[in-house]
């Protein structure tokens, strides 16, 4: 409450002093000055925009109606750099409000036999003027001269390969990654195509992922080679881990005719975490412990130790229980 009341005093004492400041004939004075002083600023400016200035710029242009097989081994820059003169006004509505469309070059109509487009800034001048004031002069384009370099190239379907890293949470795993499409149509010259095996996508690092997370990318460019699409979707299914045991039998096998394998205890537990998607899928018969009889043999002790042969994919920090059992070799009639 203290403070409170401190903090309303403090306002209104300077509520008090700016009141009697604004009815002081000192505050009538400086208001007029400022008065008169936007008043003339705002003359001027008017009086500075109505002269004529000279400015860039920056128009993006755009290659149109290119065939899937034509591969562009060199393309100039994206934007013209356009010099203008016009008035003030005119060129600050460019710079503030104006937005440019990109001058478009349509592949078919500047097609040559040597693999070569090239384009001089004045069969650009229609398309940037249509864009511009009928006051405004244009002065000059640059770069003066556009040139596209391209090859017809063959294409075949190679698959992608996500070329990131991706990591869950804690208690959590990535349970798969998804690509769609899982291939692209490349296109290439034969020389380049030959080599393509495979194709990446620009790195991705992800990190403490605790749910599912979908990403467009765009795939690894390399000069000279062409994807169709250039963009892949990838989807990361995140799931969460849970604990499960299984009780799984020990197996003899390549044994003689006559004998078998006795072990106690003939099962052991087998503790290990799963996604909770896949936990009621996997059961004791996923999992495989065989214990062959020259194995035993050269063992050399009534001990043996427990291993898996094999086991579910995706199942992290498998435990065994017990790790050693006993066993004996029984010999049974055949009769």
């Amino acid at each position: 409450m203290p403070v409170r009341r401190k903090s309303k005093y403090a306002y209104l004492n300077i509520s008090k002093k700016i009141k009697n400041f604004l009815l002081s004939d000192n505050s009538r004075e400086l208001l007029i000055f400022l008065l008169f002083f936007v008043v003339a600023s705002g003359f001027w400016l008017i009086q500075t925009l109505n002269n004529d200035y000279e400015t860039d710029l920056a128009i993006p242009v755009k290659l149109i109606n290119v065939p899937d097989n034509v591969v562009l081994t060199y393309e100039p820059a994206s934007t013209l750099l356009v010099r203008v003169k016009d008035r003030g006004t005119i060129l600050l509505n460019y710079r503030l409000g104006k937005t440019f469309f990109p001058i478009q070059i349509d592949f078919k109509a500047y097609k040559q036999r040597n693999n070569l487009i090239r384009i001089y800034a004045n069969q650009l001048e229609n398309q940037v003027l249509s864009q511009l004031n009928l006051s405004t002069k244009l002065l000059a384009i640059k770069p003066d001269t556009l040139d596209y370099i391209y090859s017809m190239g063959r294409s075949k379907k190679v698959p992608v390969h996500f070329g990131g890293t991706v990591k869950a949470g804690n208690q959590y795993y990535i349970s798969d990654t998804v690509c769609s499409p899982e291939s692209v149509l490349v296109y290439a010259p034969p020389g380049v195509l030959d080599t393509i095996t495979k194709v990446y996508t620009e790195r991705l690092f992800l990190d403490n992922l605790v749910d599912t997370v979908r990403q467009s990318i765009a795939l690894r460019s390399t000069k000279g080679v062409k994807f169709i699409p250039d963009r892949v979707h990838l989807t990361f299914p995140v799931d969460v881990y849970a604990e499960k045991t299984v009780d799984v039998p020990l197996n003899g096998v390549d044994f003689p005719p006559g004998k078998v394998l006795r072990a106690f205890p003939s099962t052991v537990q087998v503790t290990f975490q799963v996604g909770v998607s896949r936990f009621r899928q996997i059961d004791a018969d996923d999992f495989v412990i065989n214990v062959s009889y020259k194995e035993l043999m050269t063992l050399g002790s009534e001990k043996y130790k427990v291993r898996l042969q094999s086991w579910p994919r995706n199942i992290t920090l498998m435990r065994i229980a017990p790790e050693k059992v006993d066993f004996l070799i029984e010999q049974i009639s055949t009769e």
